[in-house]
């Protein structure tokens, strides 16, 4: 079997999420990973066995005087990748979009790029074949990739007339100091609608969607409070079992007695996740109700890890070694996804 040559330029919070998962994948190789500089990060790739690649000339002695070795810069991964991944901060992507047209090779931007940087904005669940042979793909983001995994079934199943979402989003990454607010609960934005309503739109543009947004003083997940209007009226169990369904939805048991995003990491841990990952939505199933043709539930989203096993089906779309449910499958079984 030929094995998919995967660069991936950028080695922070998604990037070696990535790596990692790419290195289990059956049909992929990690080419290399690239970092602007030297620090634990750029250690820990080349402890963990990738190639590192300096992603700025300028700087590739800085890594020598940190006795970090290189295989060398980032154009070279370029050039040996099928597709690169580009995992760096929020409107570096776009700067990067000239270097892999460059060497003529498909790549991956994550969701704080612009939609426009990109052929397609991409969600397995809902429009994988979308990407199929795109040159440029955009992976949208946590809370989006989370809202359309939601969406796409009920969709398909009930119709909706229109999507209402409160975002209740944490300050920032664990490891993000620098941001905040440290005690403090800020709309964001005041005024309606959110970027996420929007963002959705760009997988299913079509919709009736709108979302407001909340800034909390926590680190450890996303909360979506959700309201869906149906084109029909199905009970709540009969919803329940069709998101039971979906292998990207933990739909979680009122008996586990997890009653928050706290729990949800602890039992994470408790099974043995890479580094507590929840890669999955966490829909609370007590919290699935219907009044009339209203559906209300919770759902908590882990904004480091669920766009990972997304980056991993848009390297099979791009390339075309695999349909949707085979690339799904795939991925899901490599990582062990599902509770």
């Amino acid at each position: 079997m030929y094995m998919l040559q995967v660069g991936i330029n950028g080695y922070g919070t998604i990037g070696k999420r990535v790596a990692d998962a790419v290195r289990a994948q059956p049909d992929m190789e990690v080419v290399g990973v690239a970092k602007t500089r030297p620090n634990f990060e750029a250690e820990g790739a080349v402890e963990n066995g990738y190639s590192l690649y300096a992603a700025i000339e300028e700087r590739a002695e800085l890594f020598d005087e940190a006795g970090i070795e290189l295989a060398g810069m980032v154009e070279e991964m370029v050039e040996e990748a099928d597709v690169v991944v580009d995992a760096c901060p929020s409107g570096i992507g776009a700067d990067n979009k000239s270097l892999y047209e460059e060497y003529d090779t498909p790549a991956l931007y994550q969701g704080g790029e612009d939609a426009d940087v990109a052929d397609v904005s991409f969600n397995a669940r809902a429009n994988y074949e979308e990407a199929v042979d795109a040159q440029h793909v955009r992976v949208v983001s946590c809370n989006t990739t989370g809202l359309s995994r939601l969406i796409a079934p009920l969709r398909e199943e009930y119709g909706v007339e229109k999507v209402r979402a409160t975002l209740v989003r944490r300050g920032g990454d664990p490891a993000q100091t620098g941001r905040g607010p440290i005690n403090d609960i800020v709309p964001n934005p005041v005024k309606l609608p959110s970027h996420h309503g929007p963002d959705v739109k760009t997988i299913f543009p079509d919709l009736a969607i709108d979302t407001l947004g909340l800034k909390v003083p926590a680190t450890l997940m996303h909360m979506h409070s959700v309201n869906v209007s149906l084109e029909s009226e199905p009970d709540a169990e009969e919803v329940r079992e069709l998101l039971e369904e979906q292998s990207r939805i933990f739909v979680v048991p009122e008996r586990m007695d997890i009653d928050g995003a706290g729990k949800l990491k602890e039992y994470a841990m408790d099974r043995g996740r890479p580094r507590a990952d929840l890669w999955e939505n966490c829909l609370w199933g007590e919290s699935v109700s219907m009044e009339g043709n209203d559906l209300y539930l919770f759902q908590a989203i882990h904004q480091e890890s669920d766009v990972v096993p997304e980056n991993v089906d848009a390297i099979r779309a791009v390339t075309n070694s695999a349909d949707a449910r085979e690339s799904i499958e795939t991925t899901n079984d490599a990582l062990e996804i599902g509770f």
